[in-house]
C-alpha cells in the first residue's frame, strides 16, 4: 500500500507528514539493515561540505571522535538550526505543524532512521508509534525533514552501519562564529555576544553560553543562561571548538565541564553516549529555550531573555567560518 494512502485517520496524518518527504511508497521499500543495527546519533550543529559548499547536519556517534554529515537542503537547515536554539516562532513552522499533526492524532514520533545512501541520496524513515496499530508504521522520509521534526519532538536518531562508512568521507566546515550553535552531550551551546553578556549578566571570562541542557547534564545542575569555562581543562573558543574538545575525549572516558552560572563555578563529569531528549517542546508550554530561562536556583527567580537577534540568526544565509 502506498505510504500516502493509509486507511482511516492517519490519511491525514501521512498526507501533512510526507507532504515534501514522500517519494517512495512506505510497503515498498523496508529498512536497509536490521534495527537493531543501527547506531544513535546525536544532532550538533549544521556546517557546509567543502566541496561546493552545500549544508551538512553533523551527527555525533557516542563514545567516539566520528562525525557523521548528511546532506540536507538549504530550508531544512534553517529549520535545523532554528529547533537547536529552541527558536519558538511566531507562526507554526511546517516541522513544527507535523510534530504537532502527530501528537493530535494520538501517535508518536519514537524513532528516526537513516538507512541508506543510493547514488549519493540520502534515505531514511519515520517510525511511528500509533495508538490504534500494534506494530510501528514506518514511513519513508528525506532523513532532512525527518532530523528536523525529531528535534521538536524528542524523537531519537539512528543511522545504519553503511551510511556511517561513507558519509565519513564527506568533508565539513563549520558556518561563521556568529552563526554556530552547537550540541554535544546534551549541551546546547552558543556565542556570548556583547547582548548576551549584558543580558545574562555573565562575567567578563572566556567561554561559551549554554542555551539548552538535557539529559544528564540538565540532572547534574547544568542549565540554561550558565557559562561554561572549560572542556577537558581547556577553555573552547567558539562552539565548534566545544565540540571538538568532547570528541576528543577518550573512549569510554568521561567529559569534564566547567561552568559559571549564578556568580558561582560548578565542575561537573558527563558520559559521552547520546542522552536522552524528552519531547517537551511540544508536550509542555513555556518560554523557549533560546529565551534562556533557567527558572529556579537558590530560591529565587532567574530568568533572562536572549535578544531577539540570537534567535533569529539561524534565518540567515549559511557562511563559513571563513567568509565564503
Amino acid at each position: 500500500m502506498h505510504a500516502c494512502a493509509v486507511p482511516g485517520q492517519r490519511v491525514l496524518a501521512a498526507a501533512l507528514l510526507l507532504a515534501t518527504a514522500c517519494t517512495v511508497p512506505a510497503a515498498e521499500r523496508e529498512l536497509a539493515a536490521p534495527p537493531e543495527d543501527f547506531v544513535e546519533v546525536e544532532v550538533t550543529t549544521v556546517g557546509l561540505s567543502t566541496s561546493g559548499n552545500a549544508p551538512v547536519v553533523l551527527l555525533r556517534e557516542p563514545g567516539g571522535s566520528e562525525m557523521i554529515p548528511i546532506f540536507v537542503g538549504p530550508g531544512q537547515a534553517r529549520a535545523i538550526l532554528l529547533a537547536l536554539r529552541g527558536a519558538d516562532m511566531p507562526r507554526p513552522m511546517t516541522h513544527d505543524l507535523l510534530g504537532e499533526v502527530i501528537g493530535a492524532l494520538d501517535a508518536r514520533l519514537a524513532r528516526v532512521y537513516v538507512d541508506a545512501i543510493v547514488e549519493g541520496t540520502f534515505f531514511g524513515m519515520l517510525e511511528l508509534e500509533v495508538a490504534t496499530r500494534d506494530a510501528p508504521l514506518r514511513i519513508d522520509a528525506r532523513p532532512s525533514d525527518a532530523i528536523a521534526v525529531a528535534l521538536r519532538t524528542g524523537a531519537s536518531i539512528h543511522v545504519a552501519p553503511q551510511v556511517l562508512e561513507e558519509a565519513r568521507l564527506i568533508g565539513y566546515q563549520g558556518l561563521r562564529e556568529d552563526q554556530q550553535v552547537v550540541t554535544a552531550v546534551g549541551i546546547t551551546v552558543m556565542a556570548p555576544t556583547a547582548e548576551l553578556r549584558e543580558a545574562l549578566s555573565l562575567p567578563d571570562r572566556a567561554g561559551l553560553v549554554v542555551s539548552n541542557a538535557v539529559g544528564p547534564a540538565r540532572g547534574a545542575g547544568l542549565e540554561a543562561g550558565a557559562l561554561v569555562l572549560t572542556v577537558n581543562g581547556e577553555t573552547p573558543a567558539s562552539p565548534m571548538e566545544f565540540l571538538e574538545l568532547v570528541r576528543a575525549t577518550p573512549e569510554r572516558q568521561r567529559v569534564h565541564i566547567r561552568y559559571w552560572l549564578d556568580g558561582g563555578e560548578e565542575e561537573i563529569e558527563l558520559p559521552t553516549r547520546v542522552p536522552d531528549r524528552p519531547g517537551a517542546r511540544l508536550a509542555t508550554p513555556g518560554p523557549p529555550r533560546c529565551q534562556l530561562a533557567p527558572g529556579r536556583r537558590g530560591g529565587s527567580a532567574r530568568t533572562a531573555k536572549v535578544p531577539a537577534a540570537a534567535c533569529e540568526g539561524a534565518s540567515t544565509s549559511l557562511t563559513t567560518e571563513d567568509g565564503r
